[in-house]
């Protein structure tokens, strides 16, 4: 097979120096023993239309997409799955008897991620606190709520963005500025950082966790550091802890599947290889 004959898939974002996602493939693509290649593609804004066609072309299987991008590739697709159509943001791209398919597969990642790190935590369906409004909450809604959740209180410092989710999804969800989470947490027992608050460059998140019951899980999709300041401070309290690594992996494993045929493992060894990456970048504490 020759170079421009070897499938290849990859990440399209802007920026997108920053993302682990081809040591990821590169790590399925090595020990499954396929022939593949797994780049990164550097999409300016306003470029992605252009970006998608080649889908398709050259060998390019696919690719995966990240900010700014999810909403433009919605909008390029030709088809959609269930998922991508009711958040309005695709993650994963393919090309399919020439028509180019969508897919968002950060439900199911969040989804198989906290199954993993706190197995059972949905044998009776707690009240959870969302925090954030953006297409990070809107995927972790649609999953809590598949799962039988019935009471989320989503909070927002803009209040509007939370209450446009929370009419969106229904009943089982209610909007509430960020004052309101310290007399939310009383009664919660599963808390989500669905923002970008306590990532490596961004603004802190500034959250007293004491009202939070003994037995609540605390999970933090940001995974630069591995440990955030809210993971900290759920551990100094003997909470169980869900980390954004595994949802990061997690969500990966779909398109690898449909780009090169084979499903692929999250095994200690990937996480293990992926947190030394983050170690070396960001340290492993803020």
């Amino acid at each position: 097979m020759s170079q421009a004959d070897t499938p290849r898939a990859c990440v399209a974002g802007w920026p997108v120096a920053q993302s682990r996602s081809p040591l990821v493939h590169g790590y399925w693509l090595a020990s499954l023993g396929i022939l593949g290649r797994y780049d990164r593609a550097a999409v300016p804004p306003g470029a992605f239309a252009q970006f998608a066609e080649t889908i398709g072309k050259d060998g390019l299987v696919g690719a995966n997409v990240t900010i700014p991008h999810k909403e433009s590739a919605f909008a390029v697709c030709d088809e959609l799955t269930a998922a991508a159509a009711d958040l309005g943001a695709v993650n994963t791209l393919w090309r399919e008897n020439g028509a180019l398919w969508g897919d968002n597969t950060d439900v199911a990642g969040f989804l198989d991620n906290l199954d993993e790190e706190a197995p059972g935590w949905d044998d009776k369906p707690p009240s959870v606190v969302v925090l954030g409004a953006g297409g990070a909450a809107r995927a972790i809604l649609k999953g809590l709520l598949t799962r039988g959740v019935e009471r989320i209180a989503i909070v927002n410092r803009t209040l509007e963005r939370a209450e446009r989710l929370a009419a969106h999804f229904g009943p089982s969800t209610a909007a509430h500025p960020f004052a309101d989470a310290p007399s939310l947490l009383r009664g919660a027992g599963l808390l989500v950082n669905a923002s970008s608050l306590g990532m490596s460059g961004q603004s802190p998140l500034d959250l007293d966790i004491r009202a939070l019951p003994e037995t609540a899980i605390v999970a933090d999709i940001v995974y630069l550091p591995l440990e955030t300041p809210l993971l900290i401070r759920a551990k100094e309290r003997g909470l169980r802890r869900v980390g954004g690594l595994g949802m990061l992996l997690h969500q990966a494993a779909p398109g690898f599947e449909r780009w090169f045929g084979a499903r692929p493992a999250v095994t200690a060894e990937l996480r293990g290889l992926i947190a030394a990456d983050i170690v070396r970048a960001v340290g492993a504490a803020p």
